[in-house]
Order: C-alpha cells, then sequence, then structure tokens
C-alpha cells in the first residue's frame, strides 16, 4: 500500500526544503496534503462492495467510495495482525520482514513509512491500535505458534459465541476503540488545525476483532463476538449467507488443524452460524462509526479538502467460512482487506478491479468465480499452470529454506522458553489455552513434544545451489 498513496502525498514532500520559522510554509508545502490512516482489525475487506455490502449499513465507508477510490481486489500480506502490520509499516514481504508469528514483528527502531515523511517535515501522531513490533501477545500465543509442527492437535481457543447488549441506545460497545478516536479527533481539533505544516494521523482500531473469552483459559483467547441492539440493526438478516462447509473427514489438513484449534469441530446450528455472522457485521457497522467521527471532524475544521483519507485493516475475518472464524488463513474472507482512498487528486466513485496488498504487491491470486465458497482444489486439474506459478514464485523466494528457518526458529524460541521456565515447565504449559485436552493426557503430550525436539532439522540444506 505505501507505494500506492506515498507517492500521492509525499513526492512534494520530498523535494521541498524543511518549513521556515514564523509560521509559513516554503517552497511545495502548501500544496501537500495532510494524510490520515485509520486501520482496523479484522474487517472482511469484501464488505466493502456488492453483494458484501448489502449485508449491512456502513454509511462512512460509502461516503469514500462515493467521494474516492476502492480497491476492489486488496489483500493482506499475512493474515495475522502483527506480520499483516509488520509488512504494512515497513514496505516489506513477510520473508523479509521475518515477522513470523504475532511475537515476531519489526525492531521498534525500525525506521517506517511515517518516520520517513517525519523527517522530511510531516507532523505525525499515533493513537490506537500499532502491533507491529517484537515482543507483545501472550505466553500462549507465543508458545501455540512455535509448537505447531508437534504432532498434537490442541485446541487453543473457546467455541465462538454472541453475546449481545440488549440496549437499543447503547452505540459505545468498544469503549478502548472509542477512547482512541475521541483522542484522535481531539488532536485533530487542537493541533492538526493549527499546524502550518502537513501532518500525518494515524488511528488502529481494534474492532471488529472478537472479544477476548476468559472462560478458554489462563491465557483466553479471543472467540467472543459482542454487540449492542443499537449495531445490531444495521444488519440485514435475509442477506446473511450461511456458508457452506466440506465435511471434516474431506478436509485439507491444514483446515481440520485450523478448524480444531480454533474449536470448530463441534455441532452448529445454522442459528449459531448466522446470529455470529450477523454480530461480526454489526461490529462492522460500529467500526464504520468511529471512521466516520474522523471524517467528519475533518469536514467541520475545514480540513476533509486538503487531506488524504485512507481505510485498511490488516486482515479479514472467517465468520465460519470453512467452519473456522479468525484469520490466519488466505481464503478470502481471512485475507480479503479493505481499501479506500479519498482526498485532493483522488479520482471519486472509482472502483479499482487490479490486485494490490499492504505493500502494494500480491503474487497470485486465481479467480474462484465457479467456486465462491473456495472448496475445490484446482492446483492438481491444471498440473502445467500450477508447475509454472511454483516456478516464478521460486524465483522470488526459497520457500522451502524460508519455511525450514521459521521451523527453526519456533524451535529454538521454545527451547529458550522452556529452560527459563526450569522445573515448572509441567506446570505452566498444562495451563495454556490448551488445558482441556492437555490435562487429559498429559504424558501424550510431553512425549511429543520431547520427540519433536529431538528431531533434527537444518535450514541450510535448503540452500540454492
Amino acid at each position: 500500500m505505501l507505494l500506492l498513496w506515498v507517492s500521492v502525498v509525499a513526492t512534494s514532500a520530498l523535494a521541498a526544503p524543511a518549513p521556515g520559522a514564523g509560521g509559513q510554509r516554503r517552497g511545495a508545502w502548501p500544496d501537500a496534503p495532510n494524510v490520515v490512516l485509520v486501520v482496523s482489525d479484522s474487517f472482511d475487506g469484501r464488505l466493502t462492495f456488492y453483494p458484501g455490502s448489502q449485508v449491512v449499513k456502513l454509511p462512512f465507508i460509502n461516503f469514500m467510495k462515493a467521494h474516492g477510490t476502492s480497491f476492489l481486489n486488496a489483500y493482506t500480506n499475512s493474515p495475522i495482525c502483527c506480520p499483516s502490520r509488520a509488512a504494512m509499516w515497513s514496505g516489506l514481504f513477510t520473508h523479509l520482514t521475518e515477522s513470523w508469528n504475532n511475537f515476531k514483528g519489526l525492531d521498534p527502531n525500525y525506521t517506517t513509512w511515517m518516520d520517513v515523511m517525519e523527517k522530511y517535515g510531516y507532523r505525525t501522531q499515533k493513537f490506537g491500535k500499532l502491533d507491529y513490533t517484537s515482543g507483545h501477545h501472550s505466553i500462549s500465543n507465543r508458545v501455540e505458534a512455535w509448537t505447531r509442527d508437534v504432532a498434537f492437535l490442541l485446541r487453543q481457543e473457546g467455541r465462538p459465541m454472541v453475546n449481545l447488549i440488549p440496549k437499543k441506545t447503547k452505540v459505545r460497545v468498544m469503549q478502548r476503540d472509542w477512547k482512541n478516536t475521541d483522542r484522535a479527533v481531539n488532536w485533530l481539533r487542537k493541533e492538526g488545525i493549527n499546524y502550518t505544516q502537513p501532518f500525518v494521523l494515524y488511528l488502529g482500531l481494534n474492532l471488529p476483532h472478537p472479544y477476548p473469552s476468559p472462560s478458554s483459559g489462563e491465557n483466553f483467547g479471543s472467540s467472543t463476538f459482542h454487540t449492542s441492539l443499537y449495531w445490531l440493526k444495521k444488519v440485514s438478516y435475509d442477506a446473511i449467507k450461511i456458508p457452506k462447509w466440506s465435511p471434516l473427514s474431506e478436509m485439507h489438513p491444514i483446515d481440520y488443524y485450523s478448524s480444531y484449534t480454533k474449536n470448530c469441530t463441534g455441532k452448529f446450528t445454522e442459528k449459531e452460524i448466522k446470529n455470529i455472522r450477523a454480530f461480526y457485521y454489526a461490529m462492522c457497522a460500529e467500526t464504520d462509526a468511529m471512521l466516520g467521527e474522523v471524517i467528519l471532524a475533518l469536514r467541520q475544521l475545514d480540513l476533509l479538502r486538503k487531506t488524504i483519507v485512507i481505510y485498511a485493516s490488516d486482515h479479514g475475518e472467517l465468520a465460519m467460512e470453512h467452519r473456522q472464524f479468525y484469520k490466519m488463513s488466505m481464503y478470502e474472507a481471512s485475507a480479503h482487506v479493505p481499501l479506500l482512498i479519498m482526498g485532493p487528486g483522488i479520482k471519486a466513485n472509482l472502483q479499482v478491479s487490479n490486485v494490490v496488498s499492504l505493500v502494494d504487491i500480491y503474487p497470485t491470486m486465481l479467480d474462484l468465480s465457479s467456486d465462491p465458497d473456495e472448496l475445490t482444489n484446482i492446483a492438481t486439474k491444471f498440473p502445467e499452470v500450477t508447475y509454472s506459478l511454483d516456478q516464478k514464485l521460486r524465483s522470488i523466494i526459497n520457500y522451502p529454506k524460508v519455511s525450514a528457518s521459521v521451523h527453526q526458529y519456533n524451535k529454538e524460541e521454545f527451547i529458550k522458553w522452556k529452560q527459563s521456565i526450569g522445573e515448572n515447565y509441567s506446570n505452566v504449559i498444562a495451563n495454556l489455552r490448551w488445558h482441556q485436552d492437555w490435562l487429559k493426557e498429559p504424558r501424550k503430550y510431553e512425549s511429543a513434544i520431547d520427540l519433536w525436539l529431538k528431531a533434527h532439522s537444518d535450514p541450510k540444506k535448503f540452500e540454492q545451489k
């Protein structure tokens, strides 16, 4: 995405001298627009265009579509929070950032595109969720990521569920996001409006990410879709699609692994599935309202006409498609993200079908229009095309080597963590989010970890000659 908009807003800044003293702009500064970037979490990009846009009212996303350009095929570079954001903030692919999980991101001192713009004279301000540097998220989240090669299946999340606030007037459900939105709006009113040089404002929202589920253990996951009647009324129940599922016995092993670890292999009624999706859409409507607060403030302050506004998300949300919630998949619901831009120099009411990503490059996308539910593996039907694409991928990256490096990294980090715990290792690991399954047969799972640790892997053997 960096190339999509920084080239629009920063060209004049890069060529201009630093703003002079005395509250006056020099050189190209009078023409340099402000930039406001709003990034939410877990927003399915398909909701920003037809037919997805029919399921929930998103007035401010629609406002951006009417007054700007929307990208119909925008994708995350990695459908996990921290790796995706590391790619977005650095402009680098995941195999270059080496952000393999939510614990591993950019170095805190890494120079981002915002740092570069600040260097050339832009005032910068960030509010809300960032999540692109290393060292965050829970112990459970780290250990689960490091041990994906271990031969066991353990549920890591609570069963997806809904939780309703039965108040028709309850607007501010996600209090933390609203607080950060207020901070961004107040900054515009008190500081942004008074700057004599252009500014870049970033607002990071946690919605529509599911809420924490304490019932799932000490380091609980986030499997609760939570909203109020106010937002639920923005959803058109009749337009909600019940996704088709492959039988568990016919699932690809990776899909089965994801469905099991996300606690989705049990029975779900159509009503349960529809409610989960409805609550998710309602959470998207609340997200749209926060975006709207920023847009309205810009308009009231007469800043909208000289500000580039961008809305995007780090990844999507499966919302029970493919018998899963959350992300961590390259299926459309998880990988497709919104990308809308409006402001001076941006064409209005334009839809761009080009494939883009959060770093403006997405290597391959196949048209699955004859298979909208993504249940058919067409790679086996077109071996020549598959081989050609595989060779192109290998010309960019030695992915067996990268994969081996990830496996080695997971093992090394797990060993260091295990050694730091000492004799309490068994007690600690038995109380992570997978505790319900682990405590049934602890020796079985401890043995599986021991076998995994003894297995030797060497990334160097995948070096290209």
